[in-house]
């Protein structure tokens, strides 16, 4: 664990300068293909980083924020877009908003304490499915599926609620929400662009969404152009998720993840093909409860077949929890002997 934090300290002191080479030098260069140039470097350092680390955790954390996040955001600012143009005000900023999902407020406003209760239950719920990891055996392999699943879901809320916290009290800014109750998802446009996961479709929007469909709406009208653009962002989806799950398995990609997305960009086209049919909507309009019913056992289903399978055949899922209860471990042993309280840890 000591050679892992020594490993965090040199990533991200290396995410550090090349962030500050970013801040200070392309900026000075034409928008276009000749700053993309300059800090394609960065681009192709960001790839590598994350495979410094042999902690799960630690890897995906650096490849959310610095492979993904930062990445697609330089690729942005390399043609003047996205959220780093205009350019922070300064290098502190300019990192926030490369590496976090921050949104700009005007008067932003303090956890109230309804956000801190849910915040506890969440933590709560965490420490109890790290207990059941040690009764895993006794499980059925689906309840262990939908348990490692509610971790993960979890583990994110809360690593993302501490930057949360950092970001507003450092910069007077928020995070982008992770998610907005995505089990009340009344189709797959409802799920993937406004309910789960909303920091990929709000970077995935202006990086890939956009500009398909500028190109596309040279050969079509604009109203069918948009679905070249939803195909080849759940593609990108695909492909970087595949390479997420190389961070965490070290595996060649199987292509199932990415066959994953491919088949709900086309499912979620063809939804917004029949919606824009509105005599077929006003026939075949179902009630709220059945949409989301459909909606959420349609991703579940096809998750089970697809997404899960090279977690489950690497084993990625059992080791991600281990490696949790040892952190939370390895934590608490760190804090007992910072409070002088060594000999009480040792009795539990």
């Amino acid at each position: 664990m000591d050679e892992e934090l020594k490993n965090l300290i040199k990533v991200w002191l290396s995410a550090i300068i090349s962030i500050s080479y970013c801040y200070y030098i392309p900026p000075r260069i034409k928008s276009g293909v000749p700053r993309l140039l300059s800090v394609s470097p960065v681009l192709a350092l960001f790839l590598v980083l994350p495979l410094f680390f042999s902690s799960m955790h630690l890897s995906l954390i650096t490849a959310f924020f610095l492979t993904w996040l930062a990445n697609f955001k330089l690729i942005l600012f390399s043609f003047d877009k996205g959220p780093l143009i205009p350019i922070p005000s300064n290098l502190p900023r300019f990192f926030c908003f490369t590496c976090f999902p921050i949104k700009f407020q005007q008067n932003p406003k303090s956890q109230n304490h309804l956000s801190k209760l849910v915040f506890a239950i969440k933590v709560a719920i965490f420490g109890v499915l790290l207990h059941l990891h040690g009764y895993r055996q006794n499980l059925h392999p689906i309840v262990m599926l939908g348990l490692y699943f509610v971790h993960l879901y979890l583990e994110i809320e809360i690593i993302l609620t501490f930057v949360k916290v950092l970001v507003f009290i450092s910069l007077g800014c928020d995070l982008e929400p992770q998610s907005n109750k995505p089990y009340l998802a009344t189709s797959l446009q409802d799920f993937w662009g406004r309910r789960w996961n909303l920091m990929v479709p709000a970077i995935l929007r202006p990086a890939v969404y956009a500009p398909m469909r500028r190109v596309s709406e040279r050969r079509m009208s604009s109203g069918w152009a948009l679905f070249p653009g939803i195909l080849v962002a759940f593609i990108v989806s695909g492909l970087v998720h595949e390479l997420l799950f190389y961070y965490m398995t070290r595996e060649m990609p199987t292509g199932e993840v990415t066959l994953f997305f491919v088949l709900h960009g086309v499912c979620t086209a063809a939804e917004l093909a029949v919606k824009k049919k509105t005599t077929v909507m006003k026939r075949w309009r179902l009630s709220p409860v059945v949409s989301r019913l459909l909606t959420v056992g349609f991703v579940f289903l096809t998750g089970v077949w697809l997404f899960t399978p090279q977690l489950r055949r690497s084993g990625v899922m059992e080791k991600f929890t281990y490696e949790a209860v040892l952190v939370v471990e390895f934590v608490k042993k760190k804090l007992f002997t910072l409070l002088g309280l060594g000999n009480i840890n040792d009795e539990f």
